[in-house]
C-alpha cells in the first residue's frame, strides 16, 4: 500500500477516509505562507516527496498554489504520473484521478 500525502493540513476537515488508499502523510502546514517565495515550499516538498511513486497518491487539499506545487514536484520524481485524490461531495468519497503526462501507463488497445 502506498502512501497518501495531504498537500496541506487543515484541522477543521476530516481526511482519515483517505487513509484507505494508504498511511496518511501531511505535506504542509496550516497557513503555510507562499504569497511572498515559492522557493522554500518547493525546496519543503522536493524533500518530503522524494520517493514518491506509482503507488503513492497527493490528497489535493489546501492553498491551490501549494496542490499546484505539489503536483509538479511529485510529477517531476516520478516521471510524468501522479495520483491525486479528489472527494466528491454527492458520494462523500475519495476517488483517484490518475495523472500520466507522458503516458507511461497506456495500454495498447
Amino acid at each position: 500500500m502506498g502512501k497518501v500525502y495531504v498537500v496541506q493540513e487543515n484541522p477543521k476537515v476530516n481526511v482519515i477516509g483517505a487513509a484507505r488508499f494508504g498511511e496518511l502523510i501531511p505535506l504542509l502546514r496550516p497557513g503555510t505562507q507562499i504569497t511572498l517565495s515559492s522557493s522554500p515550499v518547493v525546496h519543503s516538498l522536493r524533500i518530503k516527496l522524494k520517493d514518491f511513486s506509482d503507488e503513492d497518491y497527493l490528497l489535493a487539499m489546501g492553498d491551490p498554489a501549494a496542490i499546484a506545487i505539489a503536483s509538479m514536484v511529485a510529477s517531476e520524481i516520478n516521471n510524468g504520473f501522479v495520483n491525486i485524490l479528489k472527494w466528491d461531495r454527492e458520494n462523500h468519497a475519495y476517488y483517484n484521478v490518475e495523472i500520466d503526462l507522458f503516458k507511461r501507463k497506456e495500454k495498447d488497445v
